[in-house]
């Protein structure tokens, strides 16, 4: 959810090296509210047109926060690097900004059916070499993919998942 609440800003976080997913992850696991803006990109890949969801900067995310909210937590969070400041403070992005970034990036087309998944909720994988495994769902990537994050080898993994091999398991009473 990216709605504006009472008392908070916007600041920008810089992720480490190409973990900008891994600290989405995180946070959004921690309830902080992110936005990542994302533009559609085209490419040519063995002569056909590809579409691929990119982000529009690269290595940083939006977060809003108010004086009360917990920032500490934000140094620790695997994947982000800092909170980008100038003048020794947290460099605050204006409301106005995020709205523009908003209205001009990429939107799930209201046409289509929202996926009928929340955050939090458990999801079997049901085809590939992963099937029969269950995950917690964490976000949509685009219109054809999700990340669920897999507990399996000791320790829990985010993993990219076509939709199609995603649904709910199945509930013996």
């Amino acid at each position: 959810m990216l709605t504006s609440t009472q008392g908070s800003n916007w600041y920008l976080l810089q992720c480490k090296p190409r973990q900008d997913e891994r600290a989405q992850i995180n946070l959004l696991r921690q309830n902080y509210v992110i936005f990542c803006p994302q533009i559609v990109n085209q490419r040519l890949i063995h002569g056909k047109p590809h579409h691929s969801l990119e982000p529009l900067f690269p290595g940083y995310l939006f977060i809003q926060l108010s004086r009360d909210d917990k920032w500490a937590p934000l140094r620790s969070t695997r994947g982000v690097s800092r909170v980008v400041d100038f003048n020794h403070g947290p460099a605050m992005v204006p409301d106005d900004v995020i709205e523009h970034l908003r209205s001009r990036c990429f939107k799930p087309s209201e046409t289509q059916p929202p996926h009928p998944f929340q955050p939090g909720e458990t999801l079997q994988i049901t085809r590939g070499p992963l099937s029969t495994l269950e995950g917690i769902f964490l976000t949509m990537l685009g219109d054809e993919r999700v990340m669920i994050l897999l507990h399996f080898l000791n320790r829990e993994q985010p993993v990219r998942v076509p939709l199609t091999d995603i649904e709910r398991p199945w509930t013996h009473l």
